[in-house]
């Protein structure tokens, strides 16, 4: 990774393109200081500090801080990434948009593109005017808005709505002029600038009150052990993958011989990444995000829709008792299995790879063509399906399960799993563009 590293830095091309992504980043987290106009940021920290709610937890850490701030980037790139993911399955049930996804090609991808950027500003709107009613509602009596009423709720929508174009843009120039993957580049900064207030954290757990504390220090390790372990868990399986042996039968076409050769089908051990976690959180907070809205005092209210945003509530703390919570929990890991198993199949079709198999002349050996081996590959999908949700859920459960021991560590398992993946992206990006340079010909 590092000999990577040293290479790009020495190419002057790949060198220019990280020094454009750096400008870029730096635009991104200065802001993330920007406070939304008509908000007094002074009343806002006195309202946010120690809240530690679940439901702005990974909002907040993936967003670099913005969300707790009220910046123009609090919504980060979330209404882009759910509208990615909308297309994607309406692609399924739409022939002309399926068939704009499937083709590719410039007109193709301008077309879902093009459709993608409008759902993310429709989805923004809608969660720009949640945020302000929420804040209105529920804060208004601690002077958050500073002069409440049509003309800050214009700037408030319009302002986030801004942002997170704006950041749609970044990420597109990191992906065309910079060094790639703009979009996960934007999510992974966001994350790893959370990453002084994890090691604070440590620090106060090793020195209380200017004294050393041994038990602290024995927690700060076990801390650190744990997150090697879960780094080192992360790259395996992100890397790992299951080869299915594929074998071309020979054909002749006039004095020329083609095919016989072999070759495997990659099938990821978690192919559907870090989505399904995605989902199914943003599935189990949704009533929390709307239910506010109506009822500021829903919090220490009782009855049904108090149950529900209790429970919505607890995904990662023990605020409103452990009954909920392991509720919660238990119903969040169905979740994580269930969309793993819906994204995986939503993007793998073992009845396609085996018919394209069938049309070049190949055949899986001991397995005959055509719906056996359709069988058979959606056989093995289920294995690898199964181990990748339940991974995922383990990972996903991790700051549930530190939430029990009183520490407050946004920075998690889904956390790392982003960082690890798109870490792992972008030194294939390096290399890639390193081999491309420095590729010989047949002639050299």
């Amino acid at each position: 990774m590092f000999k990577t590293l040293k290479n790009a830095i020495k190419s002057p091309d790949i060198r220019k393109r990280l020094l454009y992504t750096l400008l870029l980043i730096v635009i991104f987290r200065f802001g993330c200081y920007v406070t939304v106009p008509g908000v007094d940021a002074l009343a806002l920290e006195n309202i946010t500090s120690g809240s530690g709610t679940s439901l702005s937890n990974l909002i907040d850490i993936i967003s670099g801080g913005a969300f707790s701030n009220l910046s123009i980037f609090a919504m980060s790139i979330t209404p882009y990434i759910t509208a990615s993911i909308v297309i994607q399955l309406l692609g399924m049930v739409i022939p002309s948009l399926e068939r704009a996804i499937k083709e590719g090609g410039e007109e193709g991808k301008a077309k879902v593109n093009r459709y993608t950027k409008m759902l993310t500003l429709v989805l923004a709107f809608v969660e720009a005017m949640g945020l302000y009613l929420t804040y209105s509602n529920a804060y208004q009596g601690y002077g958050v808005f500073v002069n409440p009423g049509f003309g800050t709720a214009f700037l408030f929508v319009i302002s986030l709505i801004a942002g997170t174009a704006l950041l749609m843009w970044l990420g597109e120039q990191i992906t065309n002029k910079g060094i790639g993957n703009g979009i996960s580049m934007i999510i992974f900064i966001g994350i790893i600038s959370s990453l002084p207030q994890a090691v604070s954290l440590l620090y106060n757990l090793i020195v209380v009150d200017a004294a050393f504390n041994t038990t602290g220090l024995i927690m700060a390790l076990a801390i650190i052990a744990g997150a090697i372990l879960l780094v080192s868990g992360v790259v395996f399986v992100q890397e790992a993958e299951r080869r299915v042996p594929v074998q071309y039968a020979k054909k002749v076409v006039g004095r020329k011989m083609y095919g016989g050769q072999n070759t495997h089908i990659p099938l990821k051990l978690a192919m559907a990444g870090v989505i399904p976690v995605i989902f199914a959180s943003s599935f189990l907070t949704f009533p929390a995000m709307i239910i506010p809205m109506f009822n500021a005092n829903i919090a220490t209210s009782t009855g049904f829709w108090a149950t529900i945003y209790k429970f919505s509530m607890s995904t990662s703390t023990a605020q409103f008792g452990i009954g909920y919570t392991i509720a919660n929990a238990i119903v969040y890991l169905l979740l994580i299995v269930g969309f793993t198993y819906f994204y995986t199949y939503a993007t793998f079709n073992p009845a396609e790879v085996a018919n394209n198999i069938k049309k070049n002349g190949g055949f899986i050996p001991g397995i005959r063509a055509g719906k056996p081996t359709a069988d058979y590959l959606s056989s093995i999908m289920k294995k690898l399906t199964l181990f990748g949700g339940i991974f995922l859920s383990i990972i996903a459960i991790l700051p549930m399960l530190l939430s029990f021991t009183g520490l407050n560590i946004s920075f998690g398992g889904t956390s790392i799993l982003i960082v690890v993946g798109v870490a792992l992206e972008l030194v294939q990006q390096l290399e890639s563009r390193l081999v491309m340079r420095h590729y010989k010909g047949f002639l050299e």
